[in-house]
Protein backbone atom coordinates (compact mmCIF):
# COMPACT_ATOMS: atom_id res chain seq x y z
CA UNK A 1 0.00 0.00 0.00
CA UNK A 2 1.50 3.31 -0.80
CA UNK A 3 0.94 5.98 2.00
CA UNK A 4 1.92 9.23 -0.07
CA UNK A 5 -1.72 10.08 -0.77
CA UNK A 6 -2.42 9.90 3.07
CA UNK A 7 0.84 11.66 4.15
CA UNK A 8 -0.18 14.22 1.82
CA UNK A 9 -3.57 15.56 2.67
CA UNK A 10 -1.94 14.76 6.62
CA UNK A 11 0.76 17.21 5.60
CA UNK A 12 -1.15 19.93 4.14
CA UNK A 13 -4.21 19.67 7.01
CA UNK A 14 -1.42 20.58 9.71
CA UNK A 15 0.48 23.11 7.53
CA UNK A 16 -3.00 24.80 6.46
CA UNK A 17 -5.82 23.42 8.59
CA UNK A 18 -4.55 23.40 12.22
CA UNK A 19 -3.47 26.60 12.48
CA UNK A 20 -6.76 28.07 11.58
CA UNK A 21 -8.29 26.07 13.89
CA UNK A 22 -5.84 26.54 17.01
CA UNK A 23 -6.31 30.71 15.74
CA UNK A 24 -9.69 30.54 16.25
CA UNK A 25 -9.85 28.68 19.78
CA UNK A 26 -10.21 30.69 23.13
CA UNK A 27 -7.92 28.20 25.41
CA UNK A 28 -4.48 29.30 23.97
CA UNK A 29 -4.65 32.18 26.08
CA UNK A 30 -5.51 30.42 29.21
CA UNK A 31 -2.79 28.51 29.14
CA UNK A 32 0.12 29.45 27.06
CA UNK A 33 2.38 27.08 27.85
CA UNK A 34 0.40 24.73 26.47
CA UNK A 35 -0.78 26.47 23.85
CA UNK A 36 3.03 27.05 22.92
CA UNK A 37 3.55 23.61 23.47
CA UNK A 38 1.15 22.46 20.60
CA UNK A 39 2.27 25.08 18.24
CA UNK A 40 5.47 23.44 18.44
CA UNK A 41 4.16 19.97 18.33
CA UNK A 42 2.53 21.11 15.51
CA UNK A 43 5.76 22.21 13.57
CA UNK A 44 7.83 18.96 14.65
CA UNK A 45 4.90 16.90 12.74
CA UNK A 46 4.58 19.22 9.41
CA UNK A 47 8.84 18.62 9.30
CA UNK A 48 8.38 14.76 9.83
CA UNK A 49 5.17 14.73 7.85
CA UNK A 50 7.03 16.65 5.07
CA UNK A 51 10.27 14.13 5.00
CA UNK A 52 8.25 10.97 5.17
CA UNK A 53 5.93 12.35 2.12
CA UNK A 54 8.72 13.19 0.13
CA UNK A 55 10.33 9.41 0.95
CA UNK A 56 6.94 7.95 -0.43
CA UNK A 57 6.84 10.31 -3.10
CA UNK A 58 10.18 9.02 -4.34
CA UNK A 59 9.84 5.90 -3.56
CA UNK A 60 6.12 4.82 -4.24
CA UNK A 61 5.83 0.91 -4.54
CA UNK A 62 8.09 0.74 -1.38
CA UNK A 63 6.83 0.74 2.42
CA UNK A 64 8.18 2.71 4.85
CA UNK A 65 9.99 -0.33 6.27
CA UNK A 66 11.97 -0.91 3.01
CA UNK A 67 12.69 2.86 2.92
CA UNK A 68 14.08 2.65 6.52
CA UNK A 69 16.45 -0.22 5.09
CA UNK A 70 17.88 1.54 2.04
CA UNK A 71 18.28 4.99 4.73
CA UNK A 72 20.79 3.07 6.23
CA UNK A 73 22.41 1.11 3.45
CA UNK A 74 22.82 4.59 1.63
CA UNK A 75 24.19 5.75 4.99
CA UNK A 76 27.03 2.55 4.60
CA UNK A 77 25.40 0.38 7.71
CA UNK A 78 25.18 -3.14 6.80
CA UNK A 79 21.65 -4.47 7.84
CA UNK A 80 22.25 -7.68 6.66
CA UNK A 81 22.35 -9.96 3.05
CA UNK A 82 19.85 -9.35 1.09
CA UNK A 83 19.73 -5.50 1.17
CA UNK A 84 19.06 -3.68 -1.88
CA UNK A 85 21.10 -1.95 -3.93
CA UNK A 86 20.28 1.32 -3.83
CA UNK A 87 18.61 3.25 -6.72
CA UNK A 88 18.32 6.72 -7.95
CA UNK A 89 14.63 6.07 -6.36
CA UNK A 90 16.19 5.07 -2.99
CA UNK A 91 18.90 8.21 -2.93
CA UNK A 92 16.09 11.05 -3.72
CA UNK A 93 13.67 9.16 -1.10
CA UNK A 94 16.60 9.61 1.30
CA UNK A 95 17.84 12.89 0.03
CA UNK A 96 14.97 15.20 0.07
CA UNK A 97 14.11 14.58 3.98
CA UNK A 98 17.91 14.59 4.73
CA UNK A 99 18.08 18.16 3.15
CA UNK A 100 14.77 18.80 5.17
CA UNK A 101 16.56 17.78 8.14
CA UNK A 102 19.72 19.74 7.77
CA UNK A 103 17.81 22.80 6.56
CA UNK A 104 16.12 22.82 10.04
CA UNK A 105 19.30 22.35 12.21
CA UNK A 106 21.48 24.82 10.02
CA UNK A 107 18.93 27.39 10.49
CA UNK A 108 18.04 26.63 14.13
CA UNK A 109 22.29 26.97 14.51
CA UNK A 110 22.22 30.03 12.63
CA UNK A 111 19.49 31.66 14.35
CA UNK A 112 21.09 30.85 17.96
CA UNK A 113 24.64 31.92 17.24
CA UNK A 114 22.89 35.39 15.34
CA UNK A 115 21.18 36.46 18.83
CA UNK A 116 24.06 35.04 20.86
CA UNK A 117 26.44 37.50 19.22
CA UNK A 118 24.14 39.96 18.99
CA UNK A 119 23.76 39.92 23.14
CA UNK A 120 27.22 39.90 23.61
CA UNK A 121 27.76 43.13 21.83
CA UNK A 122 25.41 44.68 23.79
CA UNK A 123 26.20 43.16 26.58
CA UNK A 124 29.71 44.76 26.15
CA UNK A 125 27.64 48.17 25.44
CA UNK A 126 25.17 47.93 28.34
CA UNK A 127 28.60 47.50 30.52
CA UNK A 128 30.34 50.48 29.35
CA UNK A 129 27.39 52.98 29.47
CA UNK A 130 25.45 51.00 32.48
CA UNK A 131 25.67 50.74 35.92
CA UNK A 132 24.63 47.24 38.02
CA UNK A 133 22.45 47.62 40.76
CA UNK A 134 22.91 45.06 43.45
CA UNK A 135 19.35 45.79 45.06
CA UNK A 136 17.46 45.46 41.47
CA UNK A 137 19.96 42.79 40.38
CA UNK A 138 19.99 44.69 37.18
CA UNK A 139 21.82 46.75 35.48
CA UNK A 140 20.24 50.19 35.07
CA UNK A 141 20.66 52.11 32.15
CA UNK A 142 20.40 55.97 31.18
CA UNK A 143 17.25 56.22 29.24
CA UNK A 144 14.26 58.68 29.13
CA UNK A 145 11.81 55.85 28.30
CA UNK A 146 11.16 53.18 31.02
CA UNK A 147 11.87 49.75 29.42
CA UNK A 148 12.98 46.26 30.58
CA UNK A 149 14.50 43.86 29.04
CA UNK A 150 16.80 40.70 29.29
CA UNK A 151 19.65 39.21 28.01
CA UNK A 152 19.44 35.59 27.95
CA UNK A 153 21.71 32.95 27.65
CA UNK A 154 24.97 31.44 29.76
CA UNK A 155 25.66 35.23 31.04
CA UNK A 156 21.99 36.37 31.79
CA UNK A 157 21.77 39.76 32.37
CA UNK A 158 18.04 42.16 32.89
CA UNK A 159 18.15 46.05 31.71
CA UNK A 160 15.99 48.13 32.82
CA UNK A 161 16.04 52.39 31.96
CA UNK A 162 16.52 54.67 35.01
CA UNK A 163 13.62 56.25 33.32
CA UNK A 164 11.68 52.79 34.47
CA UNK A 165 13.64 53.21 38.14
CA UNK A 166 12.25 56.68 38.26
CA UNK A 167 8.40 56.18 37.20
CA UNK A 168 7.74 52.71 38.53
CA UNK A 169 6.89 51.93 42.17
CA UNK A 170 9.04 49.20 43.92
CA UNK A 171 6.27 46.86 43.28
CA UNK A 172 5.39 47.19 39.87
CA UNK A 173 9.56 47.15 39.14
CA UNK A 174 9.32 43.72 40.56
CA UNK A 175 6.97 42.60 38.75
CA UNK A 176 8.83 43.25 35.56
CA UNK A 177 11.94 41.91 36.94
CA UNK A 178 9.83 38.88 37.61
CA UNK A 179 8.66 38.67 34.24
CA UNK A 180 12.07 39.09 32.95
CA UNK A 181 13.42 36.60 35.31
CA UNK A 182 10.75 34.36 33.62
CA UNK A 183 12.29 34.88 30.54
CA UNK A 184 15.38 33.40 31.48
CA UNK A 185 14.76 30.38 33.36
CA UNK A 186 12.82 29.51 30.83
CA UNK A 187 15.08 29.64 28.38
CA UNK A 188 12.46 31.16 26.04
CA UNK A 189 15.49 32.74 23.47
CA UNK A 190 16.00 28.90 22.38
CA UNK A 191 11.64 28.32 22.03
CA UNK A 192 11.93 31.29 19.73
CA UNK A 193 14.90 30.15 17.76
CA UNK A 194 13.35 26.98 16.97
CA UNK A 195 9.99 28.90 15.58
CA UNK A 196 12.18 31.05 14.13
CA UNK A 197 13.74 28.22 12.10
CA UNK A 198 11.03 26.11 11.29
CA UNK A 199 9.86 29.86 9.93
CA UNK A 200 13.16 29.95 7.56
CA UNK A 201 12.96 26.99 5.95
CA UNK A 202 9.15 26.82 5.87
CA UNK A 203 8.62 30.78 4.75
CA UNK A 204 5.28 30.38 2.80
CA UNK A 205 3.60 28.18 5.27
CA UNK A 206 0.60 29.47 7.22
CA UNK A 207 1.75 27.10 10.53
CA UNK A 208 5.28 28.82 9.94
CA UNK A 209 4.20 32.35 10.15
CA UNK A 210 1.42 31.98 13.18
CA UNK A 211 3.92 29.14 15.05
CA UNK A 212 6.09 32.36 14.66
CA UNK A 213 4.08 34.90 16.12
CA UNK A 214 1.81 32.68 18.36
CA UNK A 215 5.02 31.88 20.27
CA UNK A 216 6.68 35.41 20.73
CA UNK A 217 2.78 36.37 22.35
CA UNK A 218 2.41 32.89 24.58
CA UNK A 219 5.95 33.50 26.16
CA UNK A 220 5.58 36.65 27.73
CA UNK A 221 1.96 35.86 28.62
CA UNK A 222 3.89 32.89 30.43
CA UNK A 223 6.13 35.20 31.92
CA UNK A 224 3.49 37.17 32.76
CA UNK A 225 1.96 35.16 34.40
CA UNK A 226 5.14 33.78 36.88
CA UNK A 227 4.70 38.02 37.70
CA UNK A 228 1.39 37.43 38.48
CA UNK A 229 2.01 34.54 41.30
CA UNK A 230 3.26 37.41 43.32
CA UNK A 231 1.98 40.54 41.91
CA UNK A 232 -1.69 41.88 41.36
CA UNK A 233 -2.74 42.19 37.88
CA UNK A 234 -2.87 45.80 38.46
CA UNK A 235 0.39 46.13 39.48
CA UNK A 236 1.38 44.31 36.69
CA UNK A 237 -0.81 45.83 33.66
CA UNK A 238 0.31 49.41 35.20
CA UNK A 239 4.17 48.16 34.50
CA UNK A 240 3.40 46.74 31.42
CA UNK A 241 1.03 49.82 30.42
CA UNK A 242 4.07 52.32 30.91
CA UNK A 243 6.65 50.83 29.42
CA UNK A 244 4.45 49.77 25.99
CA UNK A 245 6.60 52.16 24.03
CA UNK A 246 9.51 50.55 24.63
CA UNK A 247 11.95 49.39 22.10
CA UNK A 248 13.47 46.12 22.14
CA UNK A 249 17.18 45.43 21.18
CA UNK A 250 17.93 42.01 19.16
CA UNK A 251 18.48 39.19 20.63
CA UNK A 252 16.78 40.29 23.99
CA UNK A 253 13.15 39.57 25.42
CA UNK A 254 11.16 42.41 27.50
CA UNK A 255 8.06 43.32 29.31
CA UNK A 256 7.04 45.67 26.54
CA UNK A 257 6.51 45.58 22.98
CA UNK A 258 4.11 45.53 20.34
CA UNK A 259 1.75 42.56 21.77
CA UNK A 260 1.76 44.71 25.16
CA UNK A 261 -2.21 45.71 24.35
CA UNK A 262 -3.14 41.98 24.06
CA UNK A 263 -1.44 41.56 27.36
CA UNK A 264 -3.06 44.17 28.71
CA UNK A 265 -6.04 43.18 27.84
CA UNK A 266 -5.86 39.43 29.25
CA UNK A 267 -4.28 40.55 32.32
CA UNK A 268 -7.09 42.56 33.41
CA UNK A 269 -9.78 40.22 31.94
CA UNK A 270 -11.31 37.38 33.41
CA UNK A 271 -8.84 34.79 34.26
CA UNK A 272 -10.44 31.40 34.14
CA UNK A 273 -8.02 28.40 34.15
CA UNK A 274 -9.14 25.61 31.15
CA UNK A 275 -11.03 22.81 32.75
CA UNK A 276 -8.99 20.15 33.67
CA UNK A 277 -10.52 17.57 31.10
CA UNK A 278 -9.90 19.77 28.19
CA UNK A 279 -6.33 20.75 29.54
CA UNK A 280 -6.24 17.05 29.51
CA UNK A 281 -7.01 16.55 26.30
CA UNK A 282 -4.85 19.37 24.61
CA UNK A 283 -2.15 17.57 26.18
CA UNK A 284 -2.53 14.44 24.94
CA UNK A 285 -2.69 15.98 21.77
CA UNK A 286 0.48 17.89 21.75
CA UNK A 287 2.10 14.66 22.87
CA UNK A 288 0.66 12.14 20.01
CA UNK A 289 0.94 14.67 17.24
CA UNK A 290 4.76 14.20 16.49
CA UNK A 291 4.27 10.62 16.28
CA UNK A 292 1.11 10.37 14.03
CA UNK A 293 2.69 11.14 10.60
CA UNK A 294 4.84 7.72 11.48
CA UNK A 295 1.32 5.94 11.85
CA UNK A 296 0.19 7.68 8.76
CA UNK A 297 3.30 6.24 6.77
CA UNK A 298 3.62 2.78 8.48
CA UNK A 299 -0.29 1.94 9.50
CA UNK A 300 -0.22 -1.14 12.07
CA UNK A 301 -0.46 -4.43 10.16
CA UNK A 302 1.39 -3.64 7.03
CA UNK A 303 4.69 -4.87 6.21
Amino acid sequence: MNAAPALVGYTAAVGFVAPRLLLRSSWPHRAPALAAAVWHALAVSFSIAASLTAAHLAMPTEHLHAGLVGLLHTCGLDVGAGTPDPNTADRLAVGVPAIIGIALVTSFTCHVVTARRARTQHRAAVDLVGRHSARLCATVLPYDIPAAYCLPGRRPRIVVSDAAVRRLTPEQLDAVLEHEQAHIAGRHHLVLAAVEAFHSVFRWLPLARHARRQTALLLEMIADDRALRRHSHEVLATAMYEMAAARTPKGALAAGGPNALIRLRRVLGPRNAPHPALWGSVAAVATAVPLLPLLVACPPGLG
